[in-house]
């Protein structure tokens, strides 16, 4: 049973807040992952809302928003989608952030499952789920190393990305965190790509995570994604991305620090002591 530690973690705003970080040529995709939006049955009492961070300041961004009160757009110099999201992250209202990117779409009932994790279990501090690549046939495939339902220990993660040459068996364009677990952290990594599964490992070396087996996100395959470049499978810049993301992550399990904090011992004597 959670203790007197995870009452401190309680969610009392009944607002999930969904990041995006979306660049001018991607911009089109934007209203199929707004209508995947609108989809969303949440629980009784909450809502969401939609960060939507352009990296850059073009105008062929907001052409592709359609007027809702629940969207909130900002624009900022480009320095790719870590930045991106990060800079978002400063209007961000909810105590839990969801990250959408703006050529994927959430699947049915993806934010009532991790919301639900969250309310079911205080001592989880981030989720992901199952992902789809959407092929663009319109036809899907999947991951074969999803792990089992459930949390995730700290350090699983990790483990499971250097024995299976760096590839994370969670996907981190599903996640779901803690607002307040994730600005602990810095938000995204300063990186030109990856900067997501360095969020992952670093959530991981900190905070038990969880894993939900239904699918939750699909994950769009095209020609114009930044994955699909050339400059990403670089390999010089690869290995400095690789390596600054595990230091990371194994300096922070090294701390000894880990989320959420355990109640101090001893406090519930000293305070007994002064009252008696």
């Amino acid at each position: 049973m959670p203790g007197a530690a995870y009452e401190r973690v309680v969610i009392k705003n009944q607002l999930i807040t969904v990041i995006t970080a979306v660049h001018a040529p991607g911009a089109h995709y934007l209203p199929q992952a707004y209508a995947s939006l609108t989809e969303q049955k949440l629980p009784d009492g909450w809502d969401w809302e939609w960060v939507v961070q352009e990296d850059g300041q073009s105008g062929d961004v907001v052409p592709h928003l359609p007027d809702d009160p629940r969207i909130s757009f900002g624009q900022g110099r480009p320095g790719r989608a870590g930045m991106a999201r990060t800079m978002g992250l400063a209007r961000a209202r909810g105590e839990v952030v969801r990250v959408l990117d703006a050529d994927d779409v959430l699947t049915p009932g993806a934010l009532a499952r991790d919301l639900s994790v969250f309310l079911d279990h205080p001592e989880v501090g981030w989720t992901t789920c199952r992902a789809l690549d959407l092929l663009p046939d319109g036809s899907t495939v999947g991951f074969d190393q999803d792990p089992a339902d459930g949390p995730i220990a700290r350090g699983d993660v990790l483990r499971h990305w250097k024995a299976h040459g760096h590839r994370a068996q969670v996907h981190p364009a599903t996640l779901c965190v803690r607002r307040h677990l994730l600005t602990a952290l810095g938000g995204w990594m300063a990186l030109p790509a990856s900067e997501d599964t360095g969020l992952l490992l670093a959530l991981n070396a900190v905070a038990t995570g969880w894993f939900t087996a239904e699918t939750g996100l699909l994950y769009r395959k095209w020609p114009g994604q930044v994955t699909g470049q050339a400059a990403h499978v670089d390999e010089t810049e690869r290995a400095a991305r690789m390596a600054v993301v595990e230091a990371r992550a194994r300096a922070l399990a090294g701390l000894g620090w880990e989320w959420p904090e355990p109640e101090p011992a001893g406090l519930g004597l000293a305070y007994a002591g002064a009252t008696g």
